[in-house]
């Protein structure tokens, strides 16, 4: 299932670009945990934020010095539906069983009997693991069902469809359910594990196997380091079949027949690898039925959002539903934002800067609302957007605009300020520091609009007034 990284989870360190810290995935843990003690920053990093930190137990400045944490900073990621992946591993020719989506109870049943199976699986299509020990709003239990006909198929989405599931990962108000997908179930004799994710140690690839899978793969890394298995890839050779060759033999593959299978498999999804511009395919479980087949049960993919330009038919396949509408907002006019539980609301230019001026903001026993980067070449309608997304959070009491004029001028900033003051008839107090590029006719700008805009000469000066402001 392609799906956010848990918030749970734990984190490594965020992007000095970005300012914010990636979810740590589980193949990271697997190889800081492995019997190498390999670290991979890259890991777990997924649609928005690249780390370019190089330990896991490194912390960023603001993070470590002014008590900002990974679960309380929210993060944007490309979230795709189970469905989706399938969808992605059909692209690519990768083995996996049959499946069909659903939006009602009687397309449910339709795809049932097109699939033509003694056994399906239906299972709610949200962006959370625990389904399957999920409960619904109206009492019925599990978002995950075996089924063996069309009409029990059919009242199971009945129950399913149009109502909350919570889960484990969900919050307690749950995730309405509104697509279902009916998968063909299959024997599983053997349940394995294989990934593929970017590492810098390696300065490229890796293919990570053991025979472990299915199950939480972070207790096997850390009790059972031995039964992982590393095989790096060299990006411009592609795969070795020496290499696929090793890990097949070390999950346990006995017959030249099943080793060439299995190789056939892990080259089809290095190829979904490169191609998407993934940052990371993980199958759990990669499993073996008893006729010796090798299916793709299961996969959670992570994109570099930098090939976004290059991969639309991939990001088109986004859900974002279930993501914080804030960010959702700022994604559509191309700007940075995450969203934080302070109550100074951020807009500033350059992320750099914006890291800056929210460790300030914390120094002067303030705190920060969120993350807003507007970037070099905002216009005014950019600037007034931007307003709205900070003014939609009712934790937020105060805006700092904090912005230094290169590329940016700060007369184009200053007359969107103005101009999304008085369409949102802004009433929580405004501070400007504005530097650099027409800086005085910014300045000029601001004070002849009327407005009771808080200027200030410097950014202590700034971060001074905003936390005065809200007191």
């Amino acid at each position: 299932m392609l799906r956010r990284a848990s918030a749970s989870r734990s984190s490594i360190v965020g992007s000095a670009q970005y300012g914010v810290m990636p979810t740590r995935s589980i193949s990271s843990f697997i190889a800081a945990t492995s019997a190498t003690r390999t670290c991979l920053p890259f890991v777990g990093v997924t649609a928005t934020h690249t780390s370019s930190w190089s330990s896991t137990n490194s912390t960023s400045v603001f993070a470590q010095g002014w008590g900002y944490s990974p679960a309380s900073m929210q993060q944007r990621d490309l979230n795709l539906q189970e469905f989706s992946s399938k969808a992605l591993m059909d692209r690519f020719g990768i083995r996996k069983q049959n499946w069909r989506l659903a939006t009602t109870p009687e397309e449910a049943e339709q795809a049932t009997k097109e699939l033509g199976v003694k056994e399906v699986v239906v299972k709610a299509q949200i962006l959370a693991g625990g389904r399957g020990k999920g409960t619904f709003d109206n009492g019925f239990k599990g978002g995950v069902h075996l089924a063996h006909s069309p009409s029990q198929v059919r009242d199971l989405a009945a129950k399913m469809l149009g109502n909350k599931l919570t889960t484990k990962q969900t919050g307690p108000d749950g995730v309405l359910v509104n697509k279902l997908m009916i998968a063909q179930s299959i024997d599983l004799k053997r349940e394995l594990y294989f990934a593929i994710l970017m590492d810098r140690q390696a300065k490229g690839p890796v293919m990570i196997a053991s025979p472990k899978g299915g199950v939480d793969i972070e207790q096997v890394a850390e009790e059972t380091p031995d039964l992982i298995f590393k095989e790096p890839v060299d990006i411009f050779k592609g795969v070795d079949p020496a290499a696929t060759r090793r890990l097949a033999e070390k999950l346990g593959f006995d017959s030249e027949e099943k080793i060439a299978d299995a190789q056939e498999q892990m080259k089809k999804l290095y190829e979904l690898f490169i191609k998407t511009d993934a940052t990371q395919v993980e199958i759990n479980p990669l499993a073996e039925t008893p006729d010796g087949s090798i299916y793709c049960v299961d996969a959670k993919i992570n994109f570099d959002d930098n090939a976004a330009f290059r991969q639309k038919s991939v990001f088109d396949m986004g859900d974002t539903s279930e993501d914080d509408p804030r960010e959702v907002a700022a994604t559509k006019v191309g700007l940075n934002y995450v969203g934080m539980d302070g109550n100074i609301g951020c807009m500033v230019n350059g992320a750099g800067l914006a890291m800056a001026t929210m460790d300030i903001i914390k120094l002067y026993k303030g705190s920060p609302a969120n993350f807003l980067d507007v970037g070099g070449g905002a216009t005014e309608e950019q600037v007034t957007e931007a307003f709205k997304i900070l003014t939609y959070d009712p934790k937020v009491k105060a805006i700092l605009v904090n912005i230094f004029g290169g590329i940016m001028r700060c007369d184009v900033i200053a007359q969107g300020i103005i101009n999304a003051a008085k369409t949102l008839q802004l009433s929580i107090p405004l501070i400007v520091r504005l530097e650099g590029t027409n800086v005085e006719k910014g300045k000029k700008l601001l004070e002849d609009s009327g407005l009771a805009v808080i200027t200030a000469s410097n950014l202590d000066d700034a971060a001074q007034k905003a936390v005065k402001a809200i007191q």
